[in-house]
This record gives C-alpha cells, sequence and structure tokens, in this order.
C-alpha cells in the first residue's frame, strides 16, 4: 500500500495528490492491474514477451544507426 504523508501544514492537495500519482507509476501498479485484468495463456504471455525482446533489439539497432548518422 503506497501512503503519502504531508510534508507541512501548508502542502496543498494538489501537490499531495501529485506525489501520490508519482509514487504509485514509479511501482507499476497501475500496469500489474491492467495486465492482470483478463486471464491471459502462458502461451500468449511468452509470445507477448519474446514480441518485446525483438522490439528492444530493433529498437536498439535503430538507435544505433541514428547515432552512427543513418536512417
Amino acid at each position: 500500500m503506497i501512503q503519502v504523508t504531508r510534508k507541512d501544514s501548508k502542502e496543498s492537495t494538489e501537490n499531495l495528490l501529485r506525489r501520490f500519482t508519482r509514487k504509485v507509476q514509479q511501482a507499476g501498479v497501475i500496469t500489474t492491474a491492467k495486465q492482470s485484468q483478463y486471464f491471459e495463456k502462458p502461451l500468449s504471455k511468452r509470445d507477448r514477451r519474446e514480441k518485446a525482446i525483438i522490439r528492444r533489439e530493433r529498437k536498439s539497432i535503430k538507435i544505433k544507426r541514428i547515432k552512427l548518422g543513418g536512417k
């Protein structure tokens, strides 16, 4: 459970809410909740992970090309 307390009595609720949402995003609570919203077969989980690995590799290759001055 993520808790955020006021730093001082003068802190506004907007700042408090902003700090809370930042902590929630950093903890990855929303992404895990969205992933577990629907049942996913183990086979499709493996496929999704493999596709993510391929995407990361392609992205790194693309970044290297851009750094070398090509497209």
